[in-house]
């Protein structure tokens, strides 16, 4: 895998690539910007990941690449949307995708053409995920913001039809529930951790169950909010693999909605049991991606030490198949 070319940053589609240079650094081109957001480009820093890959989204530089980084969402659709067929010799195709399986539509289209797979499961050759712990000096304690509200939830994707819908539903009759996002009351994104962190509780609940797949919903709605999570995801022992058992409340812990109301409003009368929630915050901080050059940067890395060139036969089934059920 040793990229030989120096091209200049960010490289538009419309430009003409000048003629390479011998150069050390790998070059990976960016099939598509994930949902089409801008951001920069060659930001790796060289402390962290040695000596940078050189990343471009400029499609003329296709044929000399080393890697070509796909994001599921932009090419989904068609076949036709792929880059072209055949493939420079020994160029790595990287899939990259952050959805649950029930939201990501062909996976069977992936099979046979990926080389090397960046998503949040921690089974993928580059671990993306949407958020981690990281432990720091412990040299100040941890301060647990004001609380003046009981529980919120931010939902955009509604679906009546969706298990976090039905439990809410369930839940909503036993204690009061603030709704955030479409549909609902509105939530300015500037002020979303401001206002989040007034409340005790926060409703993590993801759109599906599968491994791994823990999202924005707790990291950043919850944790950074500084919100104790309820979640609904993947098992408990799960969670346990990313993060503390008593950083969190699982719906599973409980027998249906009710007893789990029954929970939350004994913590909210016993100040020193719900504060037990936070005892892991002395210790660990979450880290929480600025942006997706985060996860370029980890590829940049990863792809440094990536196995030997071989084909995914069969991507849908890995990405389908739950760890426990292997």
């Amino acid at each position: 895998m040793n990229c030989r070319y120096n091209i200049q940053p960010q490289l538009r589609i419309n430009q003409t690539p000048s003629k390479p240079e011998k150069q050390k650094e790998h070059l990976i081109l960016l099939w598509s910007r994930p949902f089409g957001e801008e951001f920069p480009l060659n930001q790796c820093p060289v402390s962290s990941y040695g000596d940078p890959c050189i990343f471009t989204d400029n499609r003329s530089f296709y044929h000399l690449a080393d890697a070509v980084v796909i994001h599921h969402r932009e090419v989904s659709s068609s076949k036709l949307l792929l880059p072209p067929s055949p493939r420079p010799e020994k160029q790595y195709w990287v899939w990259f995708n952050l959805e649950s399986p029930s939201n990501c539509p062909n996976l069977n289209m992936m099979n046979r053409i990926i080389n090397l797979t960046m998503t949040y499961r921690a089974d993928s050759d580059i671990f993306t995920p949407y958020g981690w712990i990281e432990r720091h000096d412990g040299t100040k304690l941890f301060s647990i913001p004001a609380k003046s509200k009981l529980v919120a939830w931010v939902v955009s994707n509604w679906n009546p039809n969706y298990e976090r819908s039905k439990y809410y539903e369930d839940l909503k009759h036993h204690i009061d529930i603030d709704v955030y996002g479409r549909q609902h009351m509105p939530l300015p994104k500037a002020n979303q951790s401001f206002i989040l962190s007034k409340y005790k509780f926060y409703l993590a609940f993801e759109n599906s169950r599968d491994t791994d797949y823990i999202t924005e919903k707790l990291w950043n709605n919850a944790f950074l909010s500084a919100s104790v999570p309820i979640v609904m995801g993947p098992s408990r022992e799960n969670y346990e693999r990313f993060i503390p058992q008593d950083s969190f409340i699982h719906v599973d812990d409980f027998s249906d909605a009710q007893q789990l109301a029954a929970y939350i409003l004994e913590l909210d009368k016993n100040n020193e049991k719900y504060q037990s929630y936070f005892r892991w915050r002395n210790v660990f901080n979450p880290k929480i991606p600025n942006d997706w050059s985060t996860f370029y940067c980890k590829m940049c890395k990863a792809f440094k030490g990536a196995p030997s060139y071989r084909i995914i036969s069969n991507l849908e089934k890995w990405f389908t198949t739950s760890l426990s059920s292997k």
